[in-house]
């Protein structure tokens, strides 16, 4: 068994090896139809009674991950926030899977917790919050992050519904998100017993920002109506667009109107570690709450995202539990799964931390500046071809259309299709304000201006060719 598991291992370093050099030569699309994977699962393993050889099961992984998925690794990946990953955070990550530290407890784990809490604090210096009475977790990712916020929030303003639920409040609670806003948010309304239908759309100015009038315009609103606001979630960095709402403008309606202040900077972080992008977050030292995906940014594997607060108190009230049967923690010091949605967890922050060691804050943050200066070299670049921008942000996404497509000439869906069967490169779609756009972000360390050319070359050679096969 040990030659088994030293020839696995031998195939596993390889492909590691294989990714440190240039991807370039490999699709960024698989070229193979789900009918057919499943075709082949089938035949190789519809047999599940008996085992097989683990290092032939490795080989074949390998291929499967290779060439049935998008590579979301590669440097001409400009889809969603899934960076290229630092060679730190897959040693770390299978550290993790062989030691298998269970963080649901402190005593179970201590090293782990207090390399964490270590790493946290470093976010919470960035972030200008407390660390003395500042509260900060790892979670899955951006999504439960944002659930933590809405639960502590409503913990530090409805004591109340932590113990009878929001059935015994007198006023409904209502929340505010800009139009662009994460779903993630009002998934979060829907999963604390709130309703999809507390959420309250704030309508956005020119550049897809909150405006911090409109919010407060719906806030005098809600009130009169016998609503009971208590939450702003402002944006640094969203999906769509890449906007970051006014921090400090929605910091000031939030003071005014008592409303706990929430960012969701699972993107938008990144700034932070950077001289000339850190402005834009200037407000977020304000903020009750913080959401920060690490595996977004800091190219690192997913998931790792990160949940920062500056009430502790609320925080243990939100996830406070007794339970006899876990291990007791020293005096003082709380168990992980009292402060957090999780109980048993993976060791997220070994990644986070050996990759911020490895790289240092200053090699991620030339990271961040040069992406950015990406994103800006690929508009002027799709400028110069006559595609037309439709958003403005000093982050890397980048939004386009053409005339073409505007004039109903040729359908923006079928330009998308044709980039993604090229294998070459990877971009999406999305609506703003119900007008089609191309998205591109550039999401890797390793792209460069040659990844741009293609990029370009290939959405051109696509919208001149729609129709014409």
């Amino acid at each position: 068994m040990q030659d088994e598991v030293a020839r696995c291992l031998a195939l596993l370093a390889r492909e590691i090896e294989a990714h440190r050099g240039d991807p370039r030569a490999r699709r960024v699309t698989p070229a193979i139809s789900s009918r057919e994977m499943r075709r082949q699962i089938e035949n190789r393993y519809g047999d599940l009674s008996r085992g097989r050889p683990l290092r032939e099961l490795t080989a074949e992984m390998i291929r499967l991950l290779r060439e049935w998925n998008v590579q979301i690794t590669h440097p001409r990946y400009f889809g969603l926030f899934n960076p290229s990953v630092k060679p730190a955070s897959v040693v770390a990550d299978a550290l993790v899977s062989l030691f298998n530290p269970n963080l649901a407890a402190r005593a179970a784990a201590e090293g782990a917790c207090v390399l964490e809490r270590f790493t946290l604090e470093r976010f919470l210096g960035l972030l200008g919050f407390p660390v003395e009475t500042s509260e900060a977790s790892f979670t899955s990712g951006g999504a439960e992050a944002n659930h933590q916020a809405v639960l502590t929030a409503m913990a530090h303003r409805f004591p109340r519904a932590i113990e009878e639920g929001v059935g015994a409040l007198d006023r409904r609670p209502v929340l505010y998100v800009s139009a662009d806003a994460h779903g993630s948010m009002a998934k979060a309304a829907q999963a604390s017993g709130l309703g999809s239908r507390a959420v309250r759309r704030v309508p956005l100015d020119g550049r897809r920002r909150m405006d911090p009038e409109a919010l407060g315009r719906l806030v005098s609103a809600d009130r009169a109506a016998g609503l009971e606001p208590f939450l702003v979630a402002a944006t640094a960095g969203t999906t769509a667009a890449g906007a970051v709402d006014p921090l400090e403008a929605v910091a000031i309606v939030a003071a005014r109107e008592g409303l706990w202040l929430h960012v969701d900077a699972a993107y938008g972080g990144i700034a932070l570690l950077s001289r000339r992008l850190k402005p834009l977050l200037s407000g977020i030292e304000q903020a009750d709450s913080v959401t920060w995906d690490a595996h977004k940014t800091l190219s690192l594997a997913l998931g790792a995202g990160m949940f920062f607060s500056r009430h502790r108190e609320a925080v243990a009230r939100a996830f406070g539990i007794e339970a006899g049967y876990m291990p007791r923690s020293a005096e003082g010091e709380e168990d992980p799964y009292a402060t957090t949605l999780q109980w048993s967890r993976r060791f997220l922050g070994l990644r986070v931390f050996m990759t911020l060691a490895a790289e240092g804050t200053s090699g991620l943050a030339e990271d961040a500046d040069r992406v950015a200066a990406l994103g800006h070299e690929l508009r002027a670049r799709l400028t110069q071809a006559g595609f037309t921008l439709l958003n403005d942000s000093e982050l890397p996404v980048v939004c386009f259309t053409h005339p073409r497509i505007d004039a109903g000439e040729v359908r923006g869906l079928d330009i998308l299709d044709r980039v993604l069967r090229s294998g070459r490169a990877w971009i999406s779609h999305v609506s703003l304000s119900g007008r089609f756009a191309l998205r591109a972000c550039v999401t890797s360390y390793l792209a460069n201006e040659a990844d741009l050319d293609c990029l370009v070359e290939e959405v051109r050679a696509a919208l001149n060719g729609v129709g014409r096969e």
